[in-house]
């Protein structure tokens, strides 16, 4: 999803509580990075790989000059032979550890393996955010952004619009108020901008 089609949705979802959470937990996703600096693990569960938040925070963290937001995706099924991105196997969340923050990504109850994992990387002082999560990963998390099965959004699209407002944070706030050339030329700027390499 591009950034015009974001702003479309944006538009679409104006007076629901979808737009302050997604942004809230960005706030948070991005503050988490940037301030603690140790990195940020992706991980889903054995059937939810979420490979496609990692490529949009990729770009995000290209586009908004905030390299902290580039995860590493952590893959349940990861094999020696897969190319370095996608090569990481969770053994990596054995090993995580204060100042790394652990997104979890999960449409449904994670398997018994992957709880017990995010709660030794949680006890090694790791944070820990939950997206789309219920039940016990949910208890565990530090920050958590709920996608029931009977929202009026899908958990992918829920994603796209967390990734969009933590590359949008991560801008500098100038001080005072910026005429509406200023804002425009920015977008421009945004929307023409070459895409940085592919995922």
């Amino acid at each position: 999803m591009d950034a015009v089609r974001v702003a479309l949705l944006r538009e679409v979802l104006a007076g629901t509580e979808w737009l302050g959470a997604t942004r809230r937990f960005a706030g948070v996703l991005r503050g988490s990075v940037v301030s603690h600096g140790g990195g940020l693990l992706l991980v889903g569960t054995p059937g939810y790989e979420p490979w496609h938040l990692a490529a949009h925070l990729v770009d995000e963290a290209a586009w908004s000059g905030t390299p902290e937001l580039s995860p590493t995706l952590v893959r349940h099924e990861a094999r020696p032979s897969d190319p370095a991105h996608l090569a990481v196997g969770l053994g990596r969340l054995t090993a995580a550890r204060r100042g790394e923050t652990l997104l979890v990504v999960s449409p449904g109850d994670p398997c018994p393996a992957l709880l017990e994992r995010v709660h030794d990387a949680r006890q090694a002082g790791a944070t820990m955010l939950a997206l789309g999560a219920a039940g016990e990963l949910a208890a565990m998390a530090h920050e958590r952004l709920a996608v029931p099965d009977a929202a009026e959004l899908d958990l992918d699209t829920v994603q796209h619009l967390v990734s969009a407002a933590a590359g949008e944070n991560a801008l500098p706030v100038p001080r005072g108020r910026r005429r509406f050339r200023d804002r425009l030329s920015r977008l421009a700027d945004e929307l023409t901008a070459p895409p940085p390499a592919p995922w």
